[in-house]
């Protein structure tokens, strides 16, 4: 690898260690192998950028290995199959913790950040878009935008209401099941009116 690779990796082992804010020059340097602080900024242009860089990279490696774990559940109908999608997305929060932690981190850093900002949004739409797919058992330039803003958005909303119970409190979070019964019981109350 170049001091380029050997930084963004040395980034991503502090996104995960120490999270965003904690992360220093100093400390990616040494993650990177020793590679001078001035490589950060002929590579890179500072530090947000690399950690930037360094966080993109891991989400997109993340969304992938989801899409492809969670595609056994494309078009899943029945209760069960929904059921067992949420097991595996809770699962994934144990074993990219770190990653969750550092994309909430991002989201605050986002607000002074266009580019990343510009990211984290192209990254929801995205995931709207192919959660619709998936929970239709369409290909994505098959689902209707209308179906991206309600099913998808819901579904995103979700996802993160979820997740961030996760990250608070794992023990009080709902499980897949406590999922599934509180849309059961949603979709009852809504039944109603």
């Amino acid at each position: 690898m170049g001091n380029r690779e050997d930084l963004l990796a040395g980034a991503r082992r502090c996104l995960e260690e120490r999270g965003w804010a904690r992360t220093t020059v100093r400390d990616i340097t040494a993650a990177s192998g020793g590679v001078s602080m001035a490589a950060i900024g002929y590579h890179f242009g500072s530090r947000e950028a690399l950690l930037n860089a360094a966080l993109i990279e891991a989400i997109d490696e993340w969304g992938s290995e989801t899409g492809r774990t969670l595609a056994d559940y494309a078009g899943g109908t029945s209760e069960e199959q929904y059921e067992a999608m949420w097991t595996r997305i809770i699962e994934s929060f144990d074993t990219h913790r770190t990653l969750w932690i550092a994309t909430f981190e991002a989201l605050l850093q986002a607000e002074h950040s266009p580019e990343l900002r510009r990211y984290l949004s192209g990254a929801q739409t995205e995931g709207r878009r192919g959660l619709t797919a998936l929970l239709l058992g369409v290909e994505e330039s098959a689902v209707a935008e209308g179906s991206v803003r309600s099913l998808g958005a819901v579904q995103m909303a979700l996802l993160s209401g979820v997740i961030t119970q996760w990250l608070t409190d794992p023990e009080q979070a709902p499980s897949a099941s406590e999922v599934v019964a509180g849309l059961r019981a949603l979709a009852a109350i809504t039944d109603k009116h």
